[in-house]
């Protein structure tokens, strides 16, 4: 081959190459403009007020959140230390525990009943989903009056069955229950929506198979509705874990984080550190430990729960 051939073709490929590297950087730009308004709302209402909060929990701040001097790592060493803080990570471990599997299981039982083709079902699955449409407001001043000592529903109940009376939003034993028990019946609508829309997705022919074949009710139950239903019950508890970790409204209607703290959740604290104590360095490095920690036991539930997972 001649030097000019040689010439010709080298420039003939760096031409093509030019040309592919062009419209690649042309279809990125072309993607990053259809992301633009997503991108600038992930950056203003996300990504900022991250890295601000990230920010502030390295500063002793003013009243107003305005950085005054460097804190360093202060902030978070004072809330180790701090019996305070300990107690509202309790509370919220707590409150995860009591929240998280009794209203999975709650709404996978009400799922699998009105998945159920009987007569009026579809009734029933407006009744269990009506929580939907109530706001946390609504639903906390609700049980506030169940919950009252003195015309409550709940405590006539009691009295009804010939038990003693309880104060449920006062005594501390009580307190933290009373909530989770609200919080179950305000997620149970969603919850219950997810699921039996799983539910619903699954092959009836399974089922006819398994009719055939003889085998129990609780066996298809075990080898058929939940190894398929895995997907959605793996999507329930990741989000439900993640809404457990941030509760606010019913804890602020409620309780007040009171009585004696065992209400007390990290973001009630948080709350009360910049809004009330305006101690914003502090509540800045509480909301990175709480970002942290939802980060790491989402991670390992995607670690562990994935595996168990059964993708059609």
């Amino acid at each position: 081959m001649s030097l000019p051939q040689v010439q010709q073709e080298t420039q003939s490929f760096v031409k093509q190459r030019w040309l592919g590297n062009s419209r690649r950087f042309a279809s990125l730009l072309e993607g990053l403009l259809y992301l633009l308004p997503s991108i600038l709302l992930f950056t203003v209402f996300l990504f900022y007020p991250l890295m601000k909060t990230l920010y502030l929990s390295f500063f002793y701040s003013d009243a107003q959140g305005v950085p005054l001097s460097f804190a360093g790592f202060d902030h978070f060493v004072q809330l180790f230390s701090s019996s305070s803080f300990m107690t509202s990570m309790k509370a919220t471990l707590l409150f995860v525990l009591y929240t998280v599997p009794p209203g999975i299981i709650l709404a996978l039982a009400l799922a699998l009943l009105a998945n159920e083709k009987l007569r009026g079902i579809g009734f029933f699955r407006t009744i269990f989903s009506s929580t939907m449409g109530m706001s946390v407001a609504a639903s906390s001043v609700i049980w506030m009056f169940m919950y009252n000592p003195a015309i409550g529903i709940a405590n006539r109940f009691l009295t009804w069955a010939g038990l003693s009376e309880i104060q449920w939003l006062l005594d501390p034993g009580w307190a933290l229950i009373s909530v989770s028990i609200a919080t179950i019946w305000m997620n149970t609508g969603f919850t219950f929506m997810i699921l039996l829309g799983g539910l619903q997705n699954i092959d009836s022919q399974l089922y006819e198979s398994a009719k055939i074949a003889g085998v129990s009710r609780f066996y298809s139950l075990r080898k058929i509705t939940l190894p398929m239903l895995s997907p959605t019950l793996f999507f329930v508890i990741t989000v439900s874990m993640i809404n457990a970790f941030q509760t606010f409204g019913q804890i602020d209607i409620l309780t007040k984080g009171g009585p004696m703290e065992t209400t007390n959740v990290i973001v009630y604290a948080i709350y009360k550190d910049a809004f009330i104590n305006y101690n914003v360095g502090s509540a800045s490095a509480q909301a990175v430990l709480l970002f942290f920690g939802i980060l790491i036991v989402t991670l390992i539930q995607f670690k562990l729960g994935e595996r168990k997972v059964h993708y059609q």
